[in-house]
């Protein structure tokens, strides 16, 4: 029996960088806040996770998508956005388009 083969020499590609591929909370050297209105998005739990679980099919559950913004360090931002871009579909900020229209009107009101 032989021994199994071994390469010591990584691969030339071995790396990729993070911030080429998005990886949340990883932003490139020197970036700060202010560089873009979006900035937040790298920091956003929902970033990781499914897509779907955030743009239920009508009359589909939210309650996955509601329970990861409860501990997402942006939600607010991401509200802030969906409020001001009229965001129509999705969960956002932790509210459904249904409960985005009542804080909408509400705001309105008073």
């Amino acid at each position: 029996m032989s021994a199994p083969f071994y390469n010591s020499e990584a691969p030339a590609d071995w790396f990729v960088d993070p911030v080429e591929l998005g990886v949340p909370g990883v932003r490139p050297e020197g970036a700060d806040d202010a560089e873009g209105a979006l900035s937040w998005q790298t920091d956003a739990l929902c970033a990781q996770t499914d897509p779907e679980a955030f743009f239920p099919e009508k009359g589909g559950s939210t309650r996955d998508a509601k329970r990861i913004c409860t501990s997402c360090s942006v939600r607010e931002q991401c509200l802030e956005y969906a409020l001001q871009n009229d965001e129509r579909f999705g969960i956002w900020g932790g509210l459904s388009e249904r409960e985005r229209r009542r804080v909408k009107r509400a705001a309105q009101a008073s």
